[in-house]
């Protein structure tokens, strides 16, 4: 949720190819909103993809960097998970 501060508008002016903005003005007509409600939703959608893609490529970094720790030897595997356990039950 947000605060009241972070909800307030401020107006920022942008230029947009015709193009882009001629499909902006259909979106208006078929849905009845106006320029910038399509605009706000845009930028949330895309910002909301973004911050998706840099979790899930954080969480497959991560991914790889364990399979890689688990592909080493048996004996080596086995005392690194038995410490990582041990240091899980004592914090």
């Amino acid at each position: 949720m947000h605060s009241l501060s972070e909800l307030q508008k401020q107006q920022v002016g942008l230029r947009l190819p015709k193009y882009l903005l001629d499909e902006i003005d259909e979106f208006t007509k078929e849905y009845s909103l106006n320029r910038t409600d399509i605009i706000v939703e845009a930028v949330k959608s895309y910002v909301r993809e973004q911050k998706a893609k840099k979790y899930y490529d954080t969480f497959d970094a991560s991914a790889k960097e364990l399979k890689q720790v688990l592909s080493t030897d048996t004996h080596n595997k086995q005392q690194s998970l038995d410490e990582l356990i041990n240091e899980l039950q004592h914090h």
